[in-house]
This record gives C-alpha cells, structure tokens and sequence, in this order.
C-alpha cells in the first residue's frame, strides 16, 4: 500500500485534569470515520458505567503480562505506583493504519515517549492548561480525588509538563471549542480531511 493511503497517528498527551478527554471526544465528532480512537488496555476494575471494549479494554494482571511478553503491546507501563498497568494494543493500531484510518492515541508522557521512538512520523500534540493553578483547581473540582490523590496528580502533571517540548505541537486548553478548532486545525494541515 502506497505511503499516502496508509493512514497516520496521533498521539495527544497532556496531564490529568487538563480536558483530554473531552477534547478528543469532540475531535473525533469532527472526522468521523476518518480518525479512530485507540482503546487503551488496562489492568484497574471498571468505574461503573465503564464498558469493555468502549472505555477500555479490562484485562487481568495475568493476560495484561501474557500479552506484554508476548510483545503485543506498541506501549504500556504501570501508572501511579499503583500496580495498575495501562497500554496500546498493536491491534488497535496496525490493522486501521493499514485501511488509511487516521489512528489517535490518548496516553501519558511516557506512553508517547515510547511510541515517538517507534514510529518516525506521529503528529504529536500536548495539551497544557492555561495555567498551573488552573490545573489544580479543575482537579479539585472533580471532587473525586483524595488530598494525597490530588498532591500525586499535580507532581505528575509538573513532570509531564517539562516534557511538553518534546511534542510537535503544543496546544493551551483555555476554552474547549478553541482547543478543538486549534487540533482540528492542525490535524487538517497534516492531511486529514473533514468528512
């Protein structure tokens, strides 16, 4: 298959709190058909409305390191310290790049190191809040966090945000509908038409 049928990644990072996943949902509205999101795989129970195969794809321990050592895995690692693992399936990938699907990939800073060194062409993009205080005060508005929940996110997301430079593009999450038109934008530019 000729280079430009095959479609291309996307990969979007940015910390906890910032508005990924809202962002990409109304990102995918935009180009539907044309961008896929990547079913991330992940060892934690299901929240409750959660549904395998649509939020995630829930393995256990013992089939997530099966798979792993088996090299089905384009990324994972173990999130938090927590002893949950969370990774992309090369079956979430490959099969839609091949069809010229456009293939979008919601994952932390170290996921998206270790795809950056696989593939030499991914438009990567790193969502960042408006401000750091901004940051803390969506995630305490969430009101689902403990204290020291709270205190790991926010030393994660200053981590996460001295890596920001390593991305293509980085975009600010001031307003959702700007933040989508800026990605969308870029996407664009790189080749993937509206439907």
């Amino acid at each position: 298959m000729a280079e430009a049928q095959r479609g291309k990644l996307v990969v979007i990072s940015g910390p906890s709190g910032v508005g990924k996943s809202t962002v990409v949902r109304e990102v995918l509205s935009r180009f539907d058909g044309q961008l896929r999101l990547s079913i991330s795989a992940t060892t934690r129970a299901p929240r409750p409305q959660e549904q395998d195969g649509v939020h995630y794809r829930f393995l256990s321990s013992e089939e997530f390191r099966q798979r792993r050592e088996r090299g089905e895995f384009l990324e994972c690692i173990e999130v938090f310290g927590r002893g949950h693992w969370y990774g992309t399936l090369w079956s979430e990938v490959r099969p839609f790049l091949s069809e010229g699907i456009w293939v979008l990939l919601e994952i932390d800073v170290d996921g998206a190191e270790n795809v950056l060194q696989q593939f030499s062409d991914p438009i990567s993009i790193f969502i960042r809040p408006a401000s750091f205080e901004e940051l803390e005060r969506r995630l305490r508005a969430r009101a689902t966090e403990t204290e020291e929940s709270i205190q790991r996110r926010l030393s994660v997301a200053r981590h996460e945000m001295q890596l920001a430079d390593r991305y293509e593009f980085q975009v600010v999450n001031d307003t959702v509908p700007q933040t989508v038109e800026d990605i969308c934008n870029i996407l664009t530019d790189r080749g993937l038409a509206h439907d």
